[in-house]
């Protein structure tokens, strides 16, 4: 096949390569105390500070466009929103008062008890005795009442 790599031809294979001393490299003696080299020694990477204070941006032709479609977009969702639910807060704030109202019924419903039996203490037949006593206000006697004659029953007064 064409396409595999060839790893060993027939001229580098290990058996064909000479031994003797004259070919083989030598290597040099490393010395024991010597740090590796650490990964991407040999980058060295400049921060520099950029300033972009003084750009402005360009204005986008759309953006305003955008911006005012979801502004309207919003509105339109919280009216169908407020309208959604504001027969349930009308509904709520009904019941609210109606309670609200039923409590007021019974505070007067009381008040109005209590005032009657006020005035019922007022107009006993007993205490208007007695107010007439302490004020000399007696039932007169024979002698004091006089009956006012009065004209023919027929008359009439009438007004022009």
């Amino acid at each position: 096949m064409a396409t595999l790599p060839a790893v060993f031809k027939k001229n580098e294979s290990p058996a064909a390569a000479p031994q003797d001393a004259a070919t083989r490299k030598v290597r040099a003696v490393r010395d024991p105390f010597q740090l590796r080299a650490l990964p991407h020694e040999h980058l060295f990477l400049y921060n520099k500070r950029i300033d972009n204070s003084r750009l402005v941006r360009e204005a986008d032709p759309k953006s305003k466009q955008t911006c005012w479609s979801a502004i309207g977009a919003a509105c339109v969702l919280g009216v169908l929103l407020t309208s959604a639910f504001a027969p349930a807060v009308g509904t709520t704030i009904a019941g609210y008062k109606l309670e609200a109202l039923k409590i007021e019924e019974r505070r007067l419903m009381e008040e109005r008890r209590t005032l009657d039996l006020q005035q019922a203490e007022l107009l006993s037949p007993a205490r208007l005795d007695q107010l007439a006593r302490d004020n000399n206000l007696v039932a007169p006697t024979a002698w004091q009442v006089s009956h006012l004659e009065g004209k023919s029953q027929g008359t009439v007064a009438m007004v022009k």
